[in-house]
């Protein structure tokens, strides 16, 4: 059996409101549920379980004990968090079988520098966070990398497709999917004179009413001597 990081739990039968309790006392919720078995309410040790997801990813197969029973291969399914504090309040542990296949999201990892962001002033846009794999427990990676170097311009972009997928997985997300490109930077537009086009405006408004006055003051002239 290979290394993996393990984690301990103990059964419970504390549910809702009264969770808190557990809470208080350092210990987590968390429900084991994989197919062809029952789901089970458990408890983990709060401190033990951070320092688990600090270091492995959602991908990670954890060898679960309850009780101190026998190993069971889990993955962390699903992480509920305090929106303020960003402390874990409930974990999902899904128990999988070693010899089937299951699909999950595993997530990108941009490397490198793109020249169009470096030298052209752009920003580079991750278009896509996740791909979705499927594989053996064993052979699921904990993210996929992709290089942005050859982001050169801004019409150049990394697909799915140019991906490396890794031995024993298969690629479900459409291979034409845009993973990231660079955007290029925004040119304002230089403000019209204004100021001088309404000086302008202005001569010429007074040039006609000062045309419009003598013509007027020659008509008057004309009636009285008539």
């Amino acid at each position: 059996m290979p290394d993996r990081p393990s984690l301990t739990a103990e059964r419970r039968t504390i549910t809702g409101k009264e969770v808190a309790r557990l809470r208080r006392a350092g210990r987590l919720p968390a429900v084991v549920f994989g197919h062809g078995r029952d789901s089970e309410s458990v408890s983990l040790d709060a401190h033990e379980f951070e320092l688990l997801r600090r270091h492995t990813g959602a991908t990670a197969l954890v060898d679960l004990r309850v009780d101190g029973g026998k190993a069971l291969p889990v993955l962390l399914h699903g992480v509920q968090m305090h929106p303020v504090s960003r402390t874990p309040l409930h974990v999902d542990l899904f128990a999988v079988r070693m010899t089937e296949e299951i699909t999950v999201d595993v997530p990108l990892v941009a490397v490198g520098t793109a020249p169009a962001v470096e030298t052209g002033g752009g920003t580079l846009l991750h278009m896509l966070e996740s791909v979705k794999i499927k594989a053996l427990p064993g052979d699921l990676p904990q993210s996929i990398e992709y290089n942005v170097d050859g982001l050169v311009d801004f019409e150049t972009a990394v697909h799915v497709r140019d991906l490396a997928i890794p031995a024993g997985s298969t690629l479900l997300t459409d291979p034409d999917e845009l993973v990231a490109r660079v955007q290029a930077p925004r040119v304002e537009a230089e403000p019209e004179p204004v100021a001088a086009a309404e000086a302008e405006g202005e001569a010429a408004e007074g040039g006609a009413a000062e045309g419009g006055a003598a013509e007027t003051g020659e008509s008057g002239e004309g009636e009285a001597g008539s």
